[in-house]
């Protein structure tokens, strides 16, 4: 008998190439304690569906003892008028009332419990994303984003998959199989009792020895599974850079390397269920023919009924078909128990960037003051990236930095957001180490344009009042109007419904960028970061923006992160980085005056331009 869901069974992503190495996998005991507490807000719900599970199997074995008097009573004599009466008003109507019982309690059982499996995945579910947004950037930068989708899918699956299979599957039959045993024993000798024992036993033993063998290939069958949607999440989502180059048939033999391997393993996967399913038929076979030969001795012998014989036959046809499923059963169970496993592990992941205990919101933004105190960071230690880097933001003022890639500029917004906290030294805003006080609050005080933006996959509007959630279109058009897009925008046919596609693909450079800007304008923060915030912007557009972000910096503290030069000569301080250190400090003319590094690149930019 092939088992339905083999192929499409909830699969666990297995580490992939290049991946960290995972954390090893925990007890399944472990994981239940884990999965208990969410259960457990629904304390009564539970207990109620246990009774009704309880209630489901004493009808569900009432059945056949009920079927056994039916049988024994058709002793009448044909024609008998006590057979009319007695047998359909009295053990029929019975019979039927206690199928309809056990349909009505397992019924019962899965609506009131449904809530508890619902919310407990819910609860899981967010709770993951939650801790996710919690991680440290350099979590999000070495993800493997299809994998790691994949594991919270499948976690959450796992949980009605776990719940599905044990409470309503593995505990009932458990009940059913003492329940049986114990009637066999009291109604019938001994033997009865130990025959089903015994099939049980080997049953079981066969059952799950196979199952943990056929493991690695469902663990290899995961991996290929996990490498093939990361191969294919990723490639989607660089669409264009494929296009570039031209390599859209490289990227399909990629993905079809995967696929193959999948194949093979999901074919040695099959091969080996076909092993377990036919060995599981013939340990049934031989139980349930050792024990109806007893039965039939019994009869033949005047020991035992015909009711008898049927009443043991139906009891070994209701434990055997939820058994027949027994391997399916114990192996999604672990499968679950993997799956659920894995989004734990994602919720104990470390928050590399934590609040310190008791931290308290930032205080005094009126008119911040931005300090770094000989700050020295790394991403990793054999290449640091700041050296003893001190400079002031004064409140309200705007300081410029610049130099040439790779000099540690957009590091000090990073830094400045608390993305990564510094080995040594110290940021301030107002006078407090951001150390010291909530992420949420720091984050709160900064808005910035970032060089390479990133749109959410909705409408116009729902990007730039992703700035301020709940802001009005009035104020998102005023932002609008202020980047000089909202023209641009009426233009489309669909205004500011007009959706961006995936990343923002369907806006340009400069169009994305502008709405970046619109954004950051509606969040109307204390502290502005503009890193390299007109870079995708032609001439025109450019000065006519930063004639507004001049405007929107005014009375604030602002941080300009810059490659051209014209972009900062207002500035209040110009400061110029080289391999992650302060060379020169100055306003615009200063610098110029000193015939330095800014000098000469202040004077090669010019050479360009009039070119």
């Amino acid at each position: 008998m092939r088992r339905s869901g083999e192929l499409s069974a909830p699969a666990s992503a297995a580490p992939l190439p290049g991946a960290a190495p995972a954390a090893p996998a925990k007890s399944d005991w472990a994981t239940l304690r884990r999965l208990f507490p969410y259960l457990w807000q629904y304390k009564w719900r539970v207990l109620a569906a246990l009774a009704f599970m309880v209630g489901a199997k004493l009808a569900n074995v009432s059945v056949p003892l009920l079927l056994k008097d039916l049988v024994d009573s058709l002793s009448f004599k044909p024609g008998d008028p006590a057979a009319v009466l007695v047998v359909p008003a009295g053990l029929l109507v019975a019979y039927g009332l206690l199928r309809l019982s056990t349909s009505l309690f397992t019924e019962l059982r899965e609506l009131v419990f449904a809530k508890a499996t619902q919310g407990a995945a819910r609860s899981i579910a967010l709770q993951t994303f939650e801790h996710l947004h919690a991680l440290s950037l350099r979590f999000h930068l070495e993800r493997q984003t299809g994998g790691m989708t994949r594991d919270i899918e499948r976690g959450v699956r796992g949980i009605e998959s776990l719940i599905s299979y044990s409470l309503y599957s593995i505990v009932p039959t458990l009940i059913e199989v003492t329940l049986v045993l114990t009637i066999l024993a009291v109604k019938f000798d001994a033997w009865f009792a130990w025959i089903t024992i015994a099939a049980l036993v080997v049953y079981i033993f066969f059952t799950v020895t196979v199952t943990e063998w056929r493991t690695k290939f469902r663990r290899e069958a995961n991996e290929f599974d996990s490498a093939a949607h990361t191969k294919a999440v990723d490639s989607l989502l660089n669409y264009e850079t494929v296009k570039y180059f031209n390599n859209e048939g490289f990227e399909a033999r990629r993905y079809d390397e995967s696929l193959e391997k999948l194949r093979r393993s999901r074919l040695k996967s099959q091969t080996t269920l076909s092993l377990l399913n036919t060995g599981q038929q013939l340990i049934i076979a031989v139980g349930l023919v050792a024990i109806l030969w007893r039965a039939t001795q019994g009869v033949v012998a005047g020991r035992m009924t015909l009711g008898d014989l049927v009443m043991i036959n139906a009891f070994m046809i209701q434990l055997y078909i939820p058994l027949n499923f027994l391997g399916v059963l114990y192996r999604e169970i672990k499968q679950s128990l993997v799956d659920l496993d894995k989004m734990f592990t994602l919720m104990e992941k470390e928050r590399e960037v934590a609040d310190a205990p008791g931290a308290k919101p930032l205080a005094g933004l009126h008119q911040p003051a931005v300090r770094f105190e000989h700050v020295n960071f790394f991403y990793e230690p054999a290449r640091q990236i700041l050296h003893d880097v001190s400079f002031e933001i004064p409140a309200g003022k705007t300081v410029a930095v610049v130099g040439p890639s790779g000099s540690g500029k957009s590091t000090l917004a990073r830094l400045m957001y608390r993305f990564y906290d510094v080995q040594d030294g110290r940021i301030t805003i107002a006078g407090q180490d951001i150390r010291e006080v909530t992420q949420a609050s720091v984050r709160q005080a900064i808005g910035i344009v970032p060089q390479d933006t990133v749109l959410f996959n909705d409408t116009v509007e729902y990007n730039i009042a992703y700035g301020r959630t709940g802001a009005t279109r009035a104020e998102v058009e005023d932002a609008a109007r202020a980047a000089r897009i909202h023209g641009f925008i009426e233009s489309t046919p669909r205004g500011y419904q007009t959706l961006v596609g995936e990343r923002g693909l369907k806006l340009s450079g400069g169009e994305k960028q502008r709405v970046a800007i619109a954004r950051t304008l509606l969040k109307n923060p204390p502290i502005i970061i503009f890193d390299e915030a007109t870079s995708a912007l032609d001439s025109a557009n450019e000065r006519a923006i930063q004639g507004e972000l001049r405007a929107t910096a005014t009375g604030r503290t602002t941080l300009v992160i810059a490659h051209r030069l014209s972009t900062v000569v207002d500035a209040h301080e110009i400061l110029v980085m080289e391999a992650g250190r302060i060379i020169e400090r100055g306003t615009h003319a200063q610098l110029l005056g000193q015939g330095g590094r800014y000098a000469d690149m202040w004077a090669l930019q010019q050479q360009s331009a009039e070119q």
